[in-house]
């Protein structure tokens, strides 16, 4: 007897979307891209591609940092419209 095994969305989500703190507990100035594009509800890629064209919202220019993107997390809350 071969017996299915189904999962729910969330525990799917939860195996395969990385926990990053909440943005209010971030102390660090920046984040990496992975991590910013979880708080702006974005694919990374999408933050890469603002990067590369300088099509970023207002206040969020990313800096570069040995090579990768470090995104200012001041930038973030106020794209989010978070004090």
């Amino acid at each position: 007897m071969h017996l299915a095994h189904h999962h729910s969305a969330d525990t799917r989500r939860a195996v395969t979307e990385p926990a990053y703190p909440p943005l209010a507990l971030v102390t660090s100035p920046t984040v990496p891209t992975e991590q910013a594009a979880y708080y702006l509800n974005r694919r990374p890629q999408t933050l890469r591609g603002w990067a590369c064209a300088e099509t970023f919202p207002d206040g969020l220019r990313p800096v570069r940092i040995n090579g990768r993107l470090g995104w200012p997390v001041a930038g973030i809350r106020a794209v989010l419209g978070v004090a």
